[in-house]
């Protein structure tokens, strides 16, 4: 596959992010734009969800509109989960599509599974007909066993995705950490998604991951529905690829 190729696959799979401490209206505005007006509309955009009726307005006359994505229980993971609930419920009637929904991470590592289960479960209860993806925070873990464990957990619980990292920690994406979620989910049987997100800045890092899914789990499989890359640089590198503009190694963005 060409590289323009690649790149617009690649665009095709992106939760187009925006999470930063300093993220405004204005920049959400601007996050939309890019989304829609690139040579190929991405999959989603990802935003805090005070920012969500922001969006939804923006979106309101375009032709292709993206999903938008939000995030709850985030970034740290140690929110009560009635809380979590609440901030559920308000992101799905200001328009949510998707939930992104930090894991009870370092509960299940300490042994607590039952409360980062009972996390899962509550909120996927709320997503009637939305997409709710669980994030591990797998670049936390101590090893690939613990990275396995949660992605078991998560899917049983009703994840439809399973996402590495809030991209707010030292370590986010791994390739490692990919390709055992991606082995879990071949084993699972469940039509559950993987998104990397965090870290993946260039094309060939796209290339990387998008090679894991296309070994394990059949090169028709990622697609929309089944695999998103999370980032916010991503964007411009990969236009660049398209457009001949520059040879998909810098970055824009820091997610």
């Amino acid at each position: 596959m060409s590289d323009k190729a690649m790149a617009e696959r690649a665009l095709a799979l992106l939760d187009l992010t925006d999470l930063s401490e300093n993220a405004d209206e204005a920049g959400t505005l601007a996050l939309c734009r890019r989304a829609t007006a690139g040579p190929v509309t991405v999959a989603a955009i990802c935003i805090w969800p005070h920012f969500i009726g922001t969006a939804r307005t923006a979106f309101a006359t375009a032709e292709v509109v993206p999903r938008i994505a939000t995030v709850v229980n985030f970034p740290a993971g140690g929110t009560d989960i009635a809380t979590v609930a609440a901030e559920t419920q308000a992101a799905l009637a200001a328009g949510a599509d998707e939930i992104d929904l930090v894991l009870p991470w370092r509960a299940l590592l300490a042994g607590d599974m039952a409360t980062a289960q009972a996390m899962v479960v509550r909120i996927k209860v709320l997503c009637v007909g939305k997409r709710l993806k669980v994030i591990l925070e797998t670049g936390e873990y101590p090893d690939l066993d613990a990275v396995r464990a949660a992605s078991d957990l998560a899917i049983a619980a009703g994840a439809d995705f399973i996402k590495t990292s809030t991209g707010k920690t030292a370590n986010s994406a791994s390739p490692e950490a990919a390709r055992t979620m991606l082995d879990v989910l071949k084993a699972s049987g469940r039509p559950v998604g993987l998104k990397p997100s965090g870290g993946i800045r260039s094309l060939s890092d796209a290339s990387l991951y998008l090679g894991l899914a296309d070994e394990i789990m059949g090169p028709g499989w990622a697609r929309p529905e089944t695999f998103r890359f999370g980032a916010s640089g991503l964007h411009q590198v990969l236009v660049d690829v398209i457009t001949g503009s520059a040879g998909g190694t810098k970055t824009g963005g820091t997610y």
